[in-house]
């Protein structure tokens, strides 16, 4: 299947690679000159193991693509994978300039039926805005009659682990309202489910929402945590006992268990504070996550403090090691993960 992926970050350049290893012809596009001469010279610009691999030997074997022309690549794919980024505006709303610059792009060139597909993070309603756009751009160039489909195909991508959630992944996501649209995505990942149907197909609108809410789930469980291994160690029990003790419980289980500094990362604050502002966009307080992202924001304090009430306020001349400010370079299960170090030694 032909395949274009806007947008070389990291999501674009795992998916795109991801789909050219499963023998489609990928194009990937990006206004970026100087990050398509590297990928073009075989750099990669970002960590992820096997990425590499799977860049060059499709590369080499033609089927994997990059380029700036935005004609060439919105000509080739029938499915327009949209992967820029979605940073977070001051109010904490998703930035949506770049996906709807990239929607309208392909408005501006597209000359048969095209799936769009929103592999972003992006809001509620960003499938409307989206179609929007490229409705818009067509109508300029007189084809409002020319047909296409917007989908919602989120991402769950770990770093450290991005191409193994891509190539073996637990769901994928569809959400699509269009039949034709959903028999091409269902034919695109046939490959990636071998062993059994992990495609779960919805409306648009719940499957935009969805993405927020794992990420959202995530990082309440890392807050809750946090918090009551403060409790802990003020009670004198065991937090890490204690984490084993609860994640035996099925309905619990062991992943995002383990306190400690507070999440980061790419994903975590911005979603959350994405859907805090969604439910004051519609009168919805988010109480819950209002309350796990205050938390976080007072955790990232507390490792300083621990330090500060260990060695005085005055730190100058002491060599201080941190220990996980950096992504594991294999795929590890939550279940197996060893017990986190103490924050101060």
């Amino acid at each position: 299947m032909k395949v274009t992926v806007v947008g070389t970050g990291y999501v674009g350049l795992v998916t795109g690679a991801c789909l050219a290893e499963m023998g489609n012809h990928v194009v990937c596009l990006d206004v970026d000159e100087r990050k398509i001469a590297m990928l073009r010279a075989g750099e990669i610009p970002i960590h992820e193991p096997g990425l590499k691999d799977y860049v060059h030997r499709n590369a080499a074997a033609g089927r994997l693509q990059f380029t700036t022309d935005i004609a060439f690549a919105v000509g080739h794919g029938t499915m327009q994978f949209i992967g820029v980024g979605t940073p977070p505006g001051e109010d904490g709303s998703a930035d949506m300039q770049y996906v709807l610059a990239a929607a309208a792009s392909i408005g501006a060139h597209m000359t048969d039926y095209k799936v769009i597909v929103d592999k972003s993070t992006v809001p509620v309603g960003t499938a409307d805005a989206v179609r929007g756009a490229v409705a818009a751009a067509l109508a300029a160039r007189g084809l409002a009659e020319l047909e296409f489909a917007v989908v919602s195909n989120p991402e769950f991508l770990k770093e450290g682990a991005a191409v193994e959630d891509c190539m073996r992944p637990d769901r994928i996501i569809v959400g699509a309202d269009d039949e034709r649209a959903t028999l091409l995505m269902r034919a695109l990942y046939t490959p990636f489910m071998r062993n059994r149907d992990r495609l779960q197909l919805m409306d648009v609108r719940s499957a935009e929402f969805t993405k927020y809410a794992a990420n959202a789930m995530l990082a309440t469980r890392i807050s809750f945590m946090n918090e009551l291994a403060l409790l802990a160690e003020k009670v004198g029990a065991d937090i890490e006992q204690v984490r084993l003790g609860m994640g035996s419980d099925p309905r619990i289980g062991t992943c995002f268990l383990y306190p400690g500094v507070g999440y980061g990362g790419s994903c975590f604050p911005k979603d959350v504070k994405a859907l805090i502002h969604t439910g004051q966009q519609h009168g919805v307080a988010l109480g819950v996550l209002q309350a796990v992202e205050q938390a976080n924001e007072r955790q990232k304090h507390l490792l300083v403090d621990k330090v500060v009430a260990r060695f005085g306020a005055n730190l100058a001349g002491r060599v201080l090691a941190v220990w996980g400010l950096a992504f594991k370079p294999t795929p590890t299960t939550c279940a197996r993960r060893p017990a986190a170090p103490s924050w101060v030694s």
